[in-house]
């Protein structure tokens, strides 16, 4: 008992040589647990062939390939509407009737105009309207009557003068009147040829072109109102209901025909340089997984434009949608198919390096790693290729399960 108390005192005289040991004692513990985790566990993965694309991943838009809209020409009333929403439509087909009253009452007045118009300009070809060509030419006959009727009084009173018979006061008097016959049917003449001037006929062909522009617009009007299918397709918006009120320009409907549709794709800036004409592209769909609808980049963008807060360039492709399914204005998603490359040596992006513009990887040799320099080519979000300097089957290693940086001749453990 009483050695138990000296030693009991000992260490209460001594608490810090106790502590001493105990911090010694960890210093130990620690340094063995260190030596032994000298053995870094890694993830590892191995080399091998397959097939790698290099792909652009981005959004896109579908667009109709042939788009009709039908707006209101002027503000009336929905008739009726013979098709709904979804329905497949025959080329000059009946859609909707509006109310086209007052359209059809604008369309006669304008007929009128271009019917008077019309007699406007005969008139001024034909020299006059019915009447006035009757009265000139009546002018015209007595005036060619008076005339020769003068150049043969002229002629008897000469033969007479040449006798004595006549004096030339006479032979004067009769030449005096055969000049006034002659002019009096010279001015007939040119008024029926030239009896309206320039500015008269100027004048009345404007009034004619624009009585027949009036009746043009009167009848396409008329035709808006009453909307028929331009082509085969697919009623698609039908924004309007029966006896409803429009405003002119109004949206009515739209049809397309969606057999082929355009996607519109929004390729990020810094992914431009990698587009080519004819690169294959895959759209996919939210609204059916699995789906895939294949196109090709038709052309390289031109401008950049700002797309919300991203700065693209738009490219298109079209697609075969003779089921239908992809819908207008649906937001799809697009993968541009950039390089291609089939049964080429691959491992994961991850256990590539770079360092000094030399490209590595580390190849787990005798539970070793070992740093084997290569060669690559495409690569995509997942996967490199390689070219040179691994073997197939090289199992390599990705990173390591610690914080201990990864280096040649490092001891390894590799975890599954």
């Amino acid at each position: 008992m009483a050695l138990v108390n000296s030693h009991s005192g000992f260490w209460n005289r001594h608490r810090w040589l106790a502590g001493t040991i105990l911090v010694v004692a960890a210093v130990v513990f620690l340094a063995s647990f260190m030596s032994r985790g000298d053995v870094v566990p890694v993830r590892t993965a191995t080399a091998m062939r397959t097939t790698i694309r290099s792909v652009v991943s981005t959004n896109g838009k579908v667009e109709p390939l042939a788009n009709f809209e039908a707006h209101a020409p002027i503000g009336t009333t929905v008739k009726r509407l013979l098709v709904k929403e979804g329905d497949h439509v025959k080329k000059d087909q009946l859609l909707v009737e509006m109310d086209d009253a007052e359209a059809r009452s604008t369309a006669a007045r304008a007929l009128t105009q271009v019917r008077a118009s019309q007699a406007d300009l005969s008139a001024l070809k034909s020299g006059g309207n019915q009447e006035e060509v009757l009265t000139l030419d009546a002018q015209l006959v007595t005036a060619r009557t008076e005339r020769d009727t003068a150049r043969r009084s002229l002629d008897a009173l000469r033969r007479l003068q040449q006798g004595g018979a006549a004096s030339a006061g006479e032979v004067r008097v009769a030449e005096d009147r055969l000049a006034q016959a002659d002019a009096n049917l010279g001015m007939l003449e040119k008024k029926k040829s030239d009896r309206y001037s320039q500015a008269e006929i100027a004048h009345v062909e404007a009034q004619h072109a624009a009585a027949q522009a009036a009746y043009d617009a009167a009848e396409d009007t008329l035709r808006q109102l009453n909307v028929r299918a331009p082509y085969d397709g697919i009623v698609y918006s039908l924004p309007v209901l029966g006896g409803a009120y429009v405003n002119p320009g109004d949206l009515i409907l739209q049809v397309a025909d969606l057999s082929k549709v355009r996607v519109r794709a929004f390729v990020d800036e810094p992914d431009l340089g990698r587009l080519a004409p004819g690169e294959p592209i895959e759209v996919t769909w939210d609204a059916l997984p699995g789906r895939i609808w294949m196109g090709t980049v038709s052309a390289i963008p031109a401008v950049i434009k700002l797309h919300g807060t991203r700065n693209v360039g738009e490219t298109t492709c079209v697609v075969d949608n003779r089921d239908f399914k992809l819908l207008p204005n649906v937001n799809v998603g697009v993968t541009i198919i950039t390089a291609e490359h089939p049964d080429v040596l691959t491992v994961p992006r991850e256990a590539v390096h770079q360092e000094d513009h030399t490209t590595y990887v580390y190849e787990i040799v005798n539970e070793e790693l070992r740093r084997r320099d290569v060669q690559t080519a495409i690569s995509n979000l997942t996967q490199v290729e390689v070219t040179r300097g691994l073997a197939e089957n090289a199992v390599v290693a990705l990173a390591p399960l610690n914080s201990k940086p990864l280096h040649n001749g490092l001891a390894v453990r590799v975890v599954h």
